[in-house]
């Protein structure tokens, strides 16, 4: 959770590697709108946790979470703050929703028709994971780290660390996690297999 301004930078920072990208550009800015939904809810992270009663602050983050709010539903994202851990990236937009309360570690990699929900609980996913294209993981499931979600897979129950899953109800299809089967291109960060 960014809870200070250095933390904030960081998350930017991992944001972009997961990207490619080593900085923001007037045409990152401003072509790349999955980018800038993405750098703008950072933001309002930031504020959100950070403005207090800081009445200047806390009409910026107000101002902030409309326009956001505006670019997500032309996206197709219902995508709550506080949510992700640094080095999120999410390849394209279309429908993604997630639940408030679902916990995502670093270095996610999203594809678009993909639901993160509540079914008595909501899943809790480790650091380098891939959700696949219409990839689906509800209920009070936790996946471990380095977990590789497939295409249209329905994750209903909890997974370890190090495995690729697939299907519906999903099962371990691989023993390799995302880090082994290469999702993450050589964009990932800070990564101990």
């Amino acid at each position: 959770m960014i809870t200070d301004r250095q933390t904030y930078l960081t998350y930017v920072k991992e944001d972009l590697k997961a990207y490619g990208l080593n900085r923001v550009s007037f045409y990152n800015y401003w072509w790349m709108d999955c980018l800038r939904f993405q750098l703008r809810l950072r933001k309002i992270e930031y504020l959100h946790n950070t403005c207090g009663k800081n009445l200047l602050k806390r009409l910026r983050l107000l101002a902030l979470e409309v326009v956001n709010h505006r670019l997500a539903t032309r996206l197709g994202f219902t995508i709550p703050k506080n949510v992700f851990g640094p080095g999120l990236c999410i390849v394209h937009y279309g429908t993604i929703v997630v639940h408030p309360d679902v916990r995502v570690g670093k270095n996610c990699r999203m594809h678009p028709s993909s639901c993160l929900g509540d079914y008595n609980g909501v899943p809790h996913l480790g650091d380098n994971v891939y959700i696949g294209p219409g990839a689906k993981i509800f209920g009070d499931v936790t996946l471990g780290d380095n977990v590789a979600v497939g295409a249209n897979s329905v994750v209903n129950k909890s997974f370890g660390s190090n495995v690729t899953l697939g299907g519906a109800p999903a099962r371990v299809v691989a023993e390799k996690g995302a880090i082994e089967q290469g999702v993450f291109g050589d964009n990932l960060s800070n990564v101990t297999a």
